[in-house]
This record gives C-alpha cells, structure tokens and sequence, in this order.
C-alpha cells in the first residue's frame, strides 16, 4: 500500500506525521531517494519541519550566549576577544550586558564563525 501524503493542520496531523517518517528513518536502510517511499520521506521531512517552524520558531541564542558558546568551543578567554570587541575592560562590558555591540565589533566578531544573525538582535545594555 503507497502511503498518503497529506498537510499537517494540528497537533494530531503533527504526531501521526512524526510517527510515520520516524517509522522510515528507524529502518535497516534508508530508503533511496529516487523511490517512491524515498521522495514520500522527503516530502513528509519538509511538511513536518514546515510545521515546526511555524508552531515551534526557535529564536537566535542571545548574542552574549553566542559570543561565550563560541568562546568556550574555541577555548576563548576575555583576553582573545580584544582584537574583536576592543580593550579588556569593555570586552567585560559587553560580556555583562553593560555595552551593546556596535556594527564593527560584529563584523569582527564574525570572523570568529559567530553568525551575524546571533549578534544583530542584540538588546540594549541593561540599565544599572
């Protein structure tokens, strides 16, 4: 029997659709992407992460999260990041919340392999 294709309207349509590629996915082999159940399992990865987006958005980390991720992933002190952010003291700043990023302390960042969209939603600095 070809499976049935349909859109995910609720949360019901959602755990029926999640079941059935997880049901594919949890096979000996994966289908071939030119086989029917192949291009059905691509079809249900796209309406299900559509729906996902849709129901579920996850917003970018915090740029401070961001910047002390990369830091940790890199094995990054304070001292690394002036070149990025500028002297010491307002790396600090920044780290803390007490400073905003400015658009060169970004594009800096960036060269870091932080994503500019994980930098450009920065708040305003906490108010002391």
């Amino acid at each position: 029997m070809k499976p049935q294709l349909k859109p995910i309207h609720t949360q019901a349509d959602y755990q029926a659709a999640l079941k059935a590629a997880e049901a594919i996915f949890d096979a000996p082999t994966e289908p071939d992407p030119d086989s029917p159940l192949g291009a059905y399992f691509e079809a249900l990865t796209t309406l299900i992460e559509a729906y996902e987006r849709k129901h579920y958005p996850v917003d970018p980390p915090d740029p401070i999260d961001a910047i002390t991720f990369r830091m940790e992933q890199a094995g990054l002190s304070a001292a690394d990041l002036v070149p990025y952010i500028g002297p010491r003291h307002r790396v600090y700043e920044v780290l803390n919340g007490k400073r905003a990023l400015t658009l060169s302390m970004i594009r800096r960042l960036m060269q870091l392999g932080i994503p500019a969209a994980s930098l450009v939603g920065y708040a305003e600095p906490v108010a002391a």
